[in-house]
């Protein structure tokens, strides 16, 4: 993760008060193409995890501890990407993408709320597998309702505080030169480029919370998909190990698919940085990943797909 440090002497110094989200005002004739395009993806996404929270809710046979962290996992995806598109699409409808420094802030804050809610969420859901796959008689007495409210609510609230600290330093140096972000949304190496003093204590600042959030929640998850496949690979039957396989298939997806887009996000190296590849790359982060997590969870797993079918020819026959 690379960040502006010292920023040039010749700046003019005049402090900033709002920013101008750019966006993709560099490809003028492509606007209208843009918002379609985000438009049908922000649909799919609300109407895929939003199924994905009914039939968890009503289905009978979704009722376990699973497929609650899936509703909440779903609940997560609508908010996750209602941060960024929305201000998104209005950009590309209008010549005003001026955002005040508090819309930023507030912008920037829970989308890092959301993204470490997702990590821990993600976890917790591995953690559930590791029990269910290799401690099964003890999966009873371990994983209970009130386990995995516990869990969720964790989940959900632990990055709160965090992160009202964290936005807080990232917006309390001095900004001033060009007011222009170049990105969609208001990201921190994009906020970053425009501050006018020596950025080195909060760049790790930031490294320090991406070994919280993210770094320490990937090995716990892959800690526990190691047991998970050692467990799997000794059971005698065949079937049994591709029951086991199949059960864990999507959330492995989702997980390489969100922290490894995460890592070519921040961990690339200097000399493949730039304003337009990283936006490109937090555009794929951000709003496509989460387009594909119901559909992936729809097609790697039997039971949703069966549950999906059913409301639906229960809705269609109403």
């Amino acid at each position: 993760m690379e960040f502006t440090g010292q920023n040039p002497p010749q700046r003019n110094h005049m402090t900033l008060v709002e920013f101008i989200l750019v966006g993709f005002s560099d490809v003028p004739n492509l606007q209208r193409l843009l918002f379609g395009v985000f438009l049908i993806i922000y649909i799919i996404i609300l109407i895929g995890n939003s199924l994905i929270i009914i039939i968890t809710k009503v289905d009978p046979s979704l009722q376990i501890h699973m497929y609650f962290f899936l509703g909440n996992f779903s609940f997560l995806g609508i908010c996750y990407v209602s941060v960024t598109v929305p201000r998104l699409l209005q950009d590309l409808c209008r010549q005003n993408r001026n955002i005040s420094f508090l819309s930023c802030a507030t912008q920037m804050y829970f989308f890092l709320v959301l993204g470490a809610t997702e990590c821990f969420i993600l976890t917790a859901m591995a953690c559930d597998k590791y029990v269910a796959i290799c401690n099964p008689l003890l999966y009873p007495l371990i994983v209970n309702s009130s386990l995995c409210t516990q869990l969720a609510a964790g989940c959900w609230t632990s990055g709160v505080p965090k992160h009202i600290g964290f936005t807080y330093f990232i917006f309390s140096p001095p900004f001033c030169g060009s007011k222009q972000l170049n990105h969609f949304f208001c990201d921190i190496p994009a906020v970053l480029t425009l501050a006018c003093v020596d950025t080195f204590m909060i760049e790790m600042l930031i490294y320090v919370i991406a070994l919280l959030v993210v770094t320490i929640p990937f090995l716990m998850i892959l800690g526990s998909y190691v047991k998970i496949v050692l467990t799997v690979l000794k059971l005698p039957s065949a079937t049994g190990r591709a029951k086991s396989f199949s059960t864990c298939s999507s959330h492995l997806m989702v997980v390489a698919i969100f922290f490894g887009s995460g890592i070519i996000t921040y961990l690339r190296p200097k000399s493949s940085h730039s304003a337009r590849t990283d936006k490109f790359l937090s555009l794929f982060y951000t709003i496509v990943t989460p387009m594909f997590n119901p559909l992936i969870y729809c097609l790697k797993n039997k039971d949703v797909m069966v549950a999906l079918k059913n409301f639906l020819l229960k809705w269609i026959a109403l």
